[in-house]
């Protein structure tokens, strides 16, 4: 596509993306719904109160039903292995495979015999 083609075909894109906003702007419905954000958000502001309030206060069954959501990334926490050495009842609890000892263990007696181990 020439760059001409592509500018006229992008400038009546914008020349109707203008024209929709132009038509929103103008929408009773759409200023009514403005004005009433504004004016919640200054009585919200002026109480010091947060939507979660207002939400309890409405609807105290939502407050106590509600679950906390997990941040994005988050993982649930791991859970704790127990090894036994069984030749020096040594107990190592560790909660990933970076532990120092589960190292040496696996250096001197192998990865898969310290899996035995696993209580």
């Amino acid at each position: 596509m020439s760059k001409l083609a592509e500018f006229k075909a992008l400038e009546a894109k914008l020349a109707e993306q203008l024209a929709q906003l132009d038509a929103l702007k103008n929408d009773k419905e759409l200023k009514r719904e403005i004005e009433f954000e504004q004016k919640l958000r200054a009585l919200l502001g002026e109480y010091d109160f947060s939507l979660r309030n207002v939400i309890a206060i409405l609807d105290p069954e939502v407050s106590r039903n509600a679950t906390p959501k997990k941040a994005a990334g988050q993982r649930r926490a791991r859970a704790v292995k127990v090894y036994i050495n069984p030749k020096t009842n040594e107990r190592v609890e560790t909660k990933g495979g970076n532990h120092a000892v589960l190292k040496a263990w696996k250096a001197e007696h192998g990865a898969e015999a310290v899996e035995a181990w696993l209580q």
